[in-house]
């Protein structure tokens, strides 16, 4: 008998990390342990500045408002304009998020996306757009083409630079392009830009930058986690920009669920973005990881595509991603095949560099001696 629990695991993907297994207890059996690179979670400290905050905070005895305090989203406008020059932004564009992958997979649900309507999200991608669409009965399509739709225009567009799991970051003037596509259209633009100060060999901007968006943010919403820039994963701390009208269509919906940011995680939220402080440490020791990893990888004979952002290194070894997982495994090491992000990705492993130094010195040793 088909019960509606099948039902509804039957619209939905499976779990990518849960075929990761065998992998995992290959290299769990090597005699030195693991060195698990396959998630960017972070390990390092929250930062003082954002314990301190959330301390003072935590004598929380009432309900927090869905829209959040005029402090949490003031200090959202603040970082957007001071650390990347967003303007134009008022307190009725901004909406706190209980991290960002919530958001993400009920966006479109949340904005009266269904049966009929398209989704595009990119060709390789975080697999949760495909979750999203899938929650909300839409159809979707993964393209970097917006040719290859043809006609039909789609209700809402994804877009994710810095990119996950590539790490490539989209030149101004191609974002400038898709949001004069998308506004001539009618086309809802949202940029997943998550990993916006994870940046090495290249200065991503944000689509709510004047040079892109103009002087309204008319039809567009910009994405931003603290998980990555502020060791703040655990928190869920996370906020949406842009158009106030759909960030009002949002709130709207967001009252009904009760889809809301605690009080206190609100106050950490608005103390880590006030702080530059902590981001720039956090910065160079992602830096120092990537470049020892990188030069242990390609010594091992991987080749390194994009990866300009993001905390991740896109490798190849020019065979087939499971191979690679299993190459790696026998090492002790595990990553996150391309696979999990599409058919483009079938050559290629996603390896993060958010583990501890001690780690990445264990996944050096094991590379350079192949």
């Amino acid at each position: 008998m088909i019960t509606r629990l099948d039902r509804v695991s039957a619209r939905l993907p499976d779990f990518p990390w849960d075929g990761l297994t065998a992998y995992a207890e290959r290299a769990r059996a090597h005699p030195d342990g693991i060195v698990d690179l396959s998630i960017g979670t972070p390990v390092d400290p929250t930062p003082a500045v954002v314990r301190d905050a959330l301390s003072a905070a935590s004598d929380a005895p009432g309900y927090p408002l869905t829209i959040g305090t005029v402090a949490t989203r003031q200090a959202c406008i603040d970082w957007l304009a001071r650390r990347h020059g967003v303007t134009g932004l008022d307190l009725g564009g901004v909406l706190p998020t209980i991290g960002s992958k919530e958001l993400v997979a009920t966006l479109p649900s949340q904005l009266g996306i269904g049966p009929g309507d398209l989704v595009a999200w990119p060709e390789l991608a975080y697999p949760t757009y495909a979750v999203g669409v899938a929650l909300a009965g839409a159809r979707g399509v993964a393209t970097d083409s917006l040719t290859s739709l043809g006609p039909e225009t789609p209700a809402l567009l994804w877009v994710n630079s810095p990119a996950n799991p590539t790490g490539r970051v989209l030149p101004p003037e191609h974002l400038k392009k898709v949001v004069d596509w998308c506004r001539e259209r009618g086309t809802i633009l949202v940029s997943d830009e998550c990993y916006l100060e994870c940046a090495w060999d290249a200065t991503p901007l944000s689509v709510l930058h004047p040079s892109i968006s103009g002087d309204s943010h008319d039809g567009i919403l910009a994405v931003h986690s603290l998980s990555k820039r502020s060791n703040l994963a655990g928190y869920r701390c996370g906020f949406v920009a842009g158009d106030p009208a759909l960030v009002g269509e949002l709130l709207a919906v967001r009252k009904n669920l009760g889809l809301i940011m605690p009080g206190p995680q609100q106050a950490a939220m608005a103390a880590a973005l006030d702080d530059d402080e902590h981001v720039v440490e956090q910065h160079a020791r992602y830096a120092a990881r990537r470049a020892r990893l990188r030069e242990a990888l390609e010594s091992a004979g991987f080749r390194i595509d994009h990866s300009e952002a993001s905390l991740y290194l896109w490798s190849s070894r020019g065979e087939d991603c499971w191979e690679t997982m299993s190459w790696l495994a026998d090492r002790g090491i595990l990553a996150a095949p391309g696979s999990f992000y599409g058919v483009a990705g079938s050559r290629h492993v996603r390896v993060a560099f958010t583990a501890t130094d001690a780690a990445i010195g264990k996944a050096e040793e094991r590379l350079r001696a192949r």
